[in-house]
């Protein structure tokens, strides 16, 4: 009794780790061997992509000084003693938010005098020293083109400005006081404003042909526009095939299956090459216009099945309701079963997002120059070529970024309508149970 009051006592984490990794001597042993390979496995890595790693001129020969190492080695600690904090829950909520936060400053704060110290002028010999780990001296070299492709070099500062517009409207479409049909005309706004940037050709700014757009800024104008323009065509899909008019369904089945039955390659290829060819002489679309178009109409027939799946899970009562309430087809869709229908299915849509976003590298069939592409081609400089693993990984980096806060964001997302289900549930009995006693007596 006295050892199960003191396991009691025993914070939470400390509880976790002795029931879970530590619960016999085997587990025990078999815990200490997987955290010492870990351990090995981390320290390994660590050493070849920050200690020996070749930053820049930070030094002559451009590696890490052997005085600063203890400020990597430090800010390691405290990010491993952050996941630790993390997965064994020892922090949750709004305390574990403000203890990432202040990890985050306490390393700015140490990694401040050295980072502020590195150039980007480090040459490829000092990458081939027999010390040297990882070549970050090649990102600092090829960085604008990875991120901007053969935009015009003096000009990146609006594909810049482009892609902070972009993702600020993505970051403010993501707040819930923004979910107004306001939202629209700010969507409209912002992207008036990056398509001038982009093209220029006024005030002063050159006009920049899209055969040059690349890089970062055609990636996320690509796989944003055609989700945005893509969603509102699956919900129409999916209502569609499951209409009662035969041609109506018959038309939208049609479609669903044929753009599913091919790869996107396929419709991008059939976009780029041949459609061309069934257009007057004379007539052109422009190619970023018409790889927006094919991946809209891939990205619909995804999304129209991943909706249709939403509308078949609902319960008949559901729809029995609305019609109860004397709802015309268009209210009781817009009202009752799309909204509940759509909450139920944001896992598999953020999938399909995921998926539209990786799925943009393909445009290199339609030579097209995305954030793929770009990095392939800055491993053809013969003085950086053996380096390509680190562009590649830089690269690999971006795309985790964007595709785990949409991860992130849909989790929060479920989390939030489920507690506000919850909510409205608990209110609802809560007016049952005052209305009962009341209509008792009556």
């Amino acid at each position: 009794m006295a050892s199960q009051g003191n396991q009691q006592q025993l914070p939470s984490g400390i509880l976790w780790l002795r029931e879970n990794l530590f619960p016999n001597w085997w587990n025990a042993l078999l815990t200490v061997v997987v955290v010492w390979l870990l351990v090995e496995l981390v320290w390994r890595l660590a050493d070849w992509v920050i200690l020996d790693a070749v930053w820049g001129a930070v030094d002559p020969e451009g590696l890490v000084p052997y005085d600063e190492q203890w400020r990597l080695l430090l800010s390691a600690a405290v990010v491993v003693g952050l996941v630790i904090v993390t997965m064994v829950r020892l922090a949750r909520g709004s305390a574990l938010a403000a203890v990432w936060a202040v990890g985050a400053v306490f390393i700015a704060v140490i990694m401040w005098d050295m980072v502020a110290s590195i150039e980007t002028n480090a040459s490829p010999e000092a990458c081939r020293a027999p010390e040297a780990g990882a070549c970050w001296a090649v990102i600092g070299d090829k960085y604008r083109f990875i991120l901007f492709g053969r935009y015009p070099f003096d000009e990146q500062w609006r594909p810049l400005l482009a892609m902070v517009i972009f993702i600020g409207l993505i970051v403010f479409s993501c707040l819930k006081l923004a979910w107004k049909p306001w939202l629209a005309l700010v969507w409209a706004g912002g992207l008036v404003v990056c398509a001038g940037l982009m093209y220029g050709g006024f005030w002063g700014m050159r006009f920049v042909n899209t055969e040059l757009w690349g890089g970062l800024p055609l990636t996320l104008i690509l796989s944003v526009v055609s989700c945005v323009l893509a969603f509102p065509l699956a919900i129409a899909l999916a209502l569609g095939r499951r209409s009662d008019m035969p041609i109506v369904r018959a038309i939208c089945v049609g479609f669903i299956e044929l753009i599913r039955g091919v790869p996107l390659i396929t419709v991008l290829f059939m976009a780029s090459v041949m459609l061309p060819l069934f257009l007057p002489s004379g007539v052109t679309i422009d190619k970023v216009l018409r790889a927006l178009v094919g991946i809209t109409l891939f990205a619909a027939a995804y999304l129209a099945e991943v909706v249709r799946g939403g509308l078949q899970a609902m319960p008949r009562g559901q729809y029995e309701a609305a019609d109860a309430l004397g709802l015309t087809y268009w209210q009781k869709m817009a009202t009752v079963i799309l909204p509940q229908a759509l909450r139920s299915v944001i896992p598999p849509l953020v999938n399909s997002f995921i998926s539209t976003f990786k799925d943009t590298s393909l445009v290199v069939i339609i030579s097209l120059t995305d954030l793929l592409l770009a990095a392939k081609v800055s491993t053809a400089d013969p003085l950086w070529r053996p380096y390509f693993v680190e562009i590649y990984v830089f690269v690999a980096v971006i795309y985790f970024i964007f595709c785990f806060s949409m991860s992130r964001y849909s989790q929060w997302l479920e989390r939030d309508l489920a507690r506000g289900q919850r909510r409205d549930a608990r209110q609802k009995v809560a007016v049952m149970a005052r209305s009962g006693p009341e209509g008792g007596g009556a």
